[in-house]
Order: C-alpha cells, then sequence, then structure tokens
C-alpha cells in the first residue's frame, strides 16, 4: 500500500473519534456578561454571546436587579432601572426597556418587545414576536401567544393623548395574532381568540372572537385556569 492511501486509510480511521469527541465535547462555562460598558460576574447560566444586562439609557440610571437562575438567549438586551425576580427564561432578540418591573417564572419569547414602564406578574407566558407598549399592566398567569400586538395610543400622533397600554388580568389567555387598541382592559380568566381586533374592554371569564372582537360567553370547557 502506498504512503498516500496509508494516510487516507489513518485519516479514515480516525475520523469517528474526531466526530465522537465533537459531538460530546461540553460547551465553554462563560459566565460574564457585557454589564452596560463592563465586564461583570454573574453567577448564572448564560447561553450565547451578545447579550446587554445593563443598557445606560440615561444618565445615573440603576443596573437592572435580577433574581436567580435566569436563562438569558443571544441578543437579550434589557435596559437600566429594570427589577426581574427569579427564573426568568428569554429567547433570542428580546428587549425589555427601562422601568419594567417583571415576577418569577416568566418566559418571554424570540423577537419580543416590552417598551418600558410596565408591569409584568409571575407566571406569566409571552410568545414570540409580541409588542407590550410603554404602560402595560400584565397579572400573574397569563398567556400571551405568538404575534399579538398591543397598542398605547389611540389616536397616533394626531392629538394630544396620555399613552395607556393594556391591562391584562389574572388567568386571562391572549390568542395569537391578536391585536388590541388602547386602555383595553381584559378580565380575569377570560380569553381573546386568534386574531381578533380588540377595540373594548373583555369582561371576565368571558370570550373576544373577531374583527372587530364580539364578546361572547366563554364555554364551560375553558372555564378553567391556565396550565403554564
Amino acid at each position: 500500500m502506498s504512503a498516500g492511501k496509508e494516510k487516507t486509510a489513518t485519516e479514515a480511521a480516525d475520523q469517528p473519534e474526531k466526530s465522537r469527541r465533537g459531538m460530546n465535547a461540553e460547551m465553554p462555562n462563560i459566565r460574564s456578561l457585557l454589564f452596560g460598558d463592563q465586564e461583570e460576574e454573574w453567577g448564572y447560566k448564560r447561553e450565547s454571546e451578545n447579550i446587554i444586562v445593563g443598557y445606560g439609557y440615561k444618565k445615573f440610571s440603576k443596573p437592572p436587579v435580577i433574581g436567580k437562575n435566569p436563562l438569558l438567549r443571544s441578543n437579550t438586551v434589557i435596559y437600566n432601572d429594570v427589577t426581574i425576580g427569579d427564573n426568568l427564561r428569554t429567547g433570542h432578540n428580546v428587549l425589555i426597556r427601562e422601568k419594567t418591573t417583571i415576577g418569577d417564572d416568566v418566559l418571554i419569547g424570540t423577537n419580543t418587545v416590552i417598551e418600558g414602564h410596565s408591569k409584568i406578574g409571575s407566571n406569566v407566558s409571552i410568545q414570540s414576536n409580541v409588542y407590550l407598549p410603554k404602560n402595560s399592566y400584565i397579572e400573574d398567569n397569563v398567556f400571551i401567544g405568538p404575534c399579538a400586538c398591543f397598542t398605547n395610543d389611540r389616536y397616533p400622533i394626531r392629538v394630544k393623548y396620555k399613552l395607556r397600554g393594556p391591562i391584562i388580568r389574572q388567568g386571562a389567555s391572549i390568542g395569537a395574532n391578536s391585536t388590541f387598541l388602547s386602555r383595553i382592559e381584559v378580565g380575569e380568566g377570560a380569553m381573546v381568540a386568534a386574531g381578533a381586533v380588540v377595540t373594548r374592554n373583555v369582561p371576565p371569564w368571558s370570550l373576544a372572537i373577531g374583527a372587530p372582537a364580539r364578546i361572547k360567553a366563554l364555554p364551560a370547557k375553558l372555564r378553567v385556569p391556565n396550565n403554564i
């Protein structure tokens, strides 16, 4: 056998071992996050790069306070003056702006934007591509489906208007691709169907469906707590 053939055979024999090592290799234990303009040590799991915890939106703003066991995925940006409880999980490209308070056990999906000056309770699941405007208020045990869009300005840029985001009461469920006018309140346990355009308040334990949304009785089988 020629030297060239021997080399090829050796490389072929080594290939399974190299592949096995590659598959079983552990990810490096990277624990530093970009904290404003400096590196700080954080005692929690980092999923990937390009994470900013502590974006200084104004002079003398204070670093965010984050509880135990957060999992932040790539391109998550958390502004200063934010308070977050335990077990936060983010998807990729999540933005959480200033003056926002978030409780424990909250999931925020990929490409979701929380514009700030907002409050989110505990045990809340916010799916991907959700937009929450300034002055949003979300209570505990709420589910918000993908691509839901909330607004806070009834007459955009036309008249002087106090920005008021949604109020989503405890245990409500918001369907995918639903759209909300400003100042809408969704009552406790209520459900908004996918694709609904909500132009008025939704009473507790009722169903909003259609465009514009009509209010109907919530079926008995749906009058149960969210399983988040």
